[in-house]
């Protein structure tokens, strides 16, 4: 694998990374990037999406981190998002690949019968009834979103949620090498995010609650996220507003507010400058 002097970041591979959509899904096979790797991906990672890979075909090598293993079809894995991944296959393999955003990963996690803070890889026999399984519901998911497109998030948002929890009952699991602790403190730090946006709290607040210091947590959230603490947080309450101005009839004044601006005329600013359009505009759209 070819190495650089930073891990690259893409949106699919060979696609620059970009914000994401609220509730993105995306699905592919491996060889439909085939003129884009030639079956040998190096490493690089994924900010806000993890995804699911189902090798139905083939085999080679899978490196997630610092680990490498040499697989033939069937195997699958999940890799979270901002975690390194890469691999090198022979040219008759292949795998659906299932990309989803981080926030529609946090809405189906209590749901899901797999830890998605960390990667996993598994691998097992054809024969095995499981794996059948699995294969048909991967087949569903590639098959449904090639008709329906994201349209079709609803069902496709049930399947994933199955195929995680099977992945979670599979036995034989292959224990991974815990995340480096850049990225361990990373995906804190988000967790924190999670619970404490609509506070508007410094970054020193994230210091102490973390036991770290500010260089190492902005050290972390640049490489993991490729933003600052400061637009980290920034970018979670401009989440939260896209959902509520999407999914609910509330007005945009009380979704300021809910998010933490008590002057609506702040929010709409805040709004504009980050996406290009006022809350109103955006929701019509």
């Amino acid at each position: 694998m070819v190495m650089r002097s930073e891990v690259p970041n893409f949106f699919v591979y060979g696609e620059p990374s970009r914000s994401l959509e609220v509730g993105f899904l995306h699905v592919e096979t491996v060889m439909e990037r085939k003129t884009a790797h030639f079956g040998h991906v190096s490493p690089h990672k994924h900010p806000m999406m993890g995804q699911i890979t189902y090798w139905f075909e083939g085999g080679g090598s899978y490196r997630i981190e610092d680990g490498t293993w040499n697989f033939s079809a069937p195997a699958v894995s999940f890799v979270p998002s901002s975690v390194v991944h890469g691999f090198d296959v022979a040219e008759q393999s292949d795998a659906i690949v299932v990309s989803v955003s981080d926030d529609m990963l946090k809405t189906i996690a209590p749901q899901v019968a797999l830890d998605l803070d960390v990667p996993t890889f598994l691998t097992g026999e054809p024969a095995d009834p499981v794996w059948a399984k699995l294969g048909t519901l991967l087949d569903m998911i590639a098959e449904d979103y090639r008709e329906q497109g994201a349209e079709g998030e609803r069902v496709l948002c049930g399947l994933i949620c199955v195929v995680l929890s099977l992945m979670g009952r599979i036995s034989g699991r292959v224990a991974l090498p815990s995340t480096s602790a850049t990225v361990s403190l990373g995906l804190a730090l988000r967790r924190l995010i999670d619970l404490h946006y609509r506070k508007d709290w410094p970054v020193g607040a994230y210091v102490d609650l973390l036991a770290t210091t500010p260089h190492l947590l902005d050290k972390a959230a640049r490489e993991v996220f490729g933003l600052s603490v400061k637009e980290l947080t920034l970018e979670r309450r401009l989440l939260e507003a896209k959902r509520l101005l999407m999914f609910t009839v509330r007005s945009v004044e009380d979704i300021g507010r809910e998010i933490g601006f008590e002057d609506p005329a702040y929010f709409s600013r805040f709004f504009r400058k980050r996406t290009g359009e006022a809350p109103a505009t955006w929701r019509r759209r």
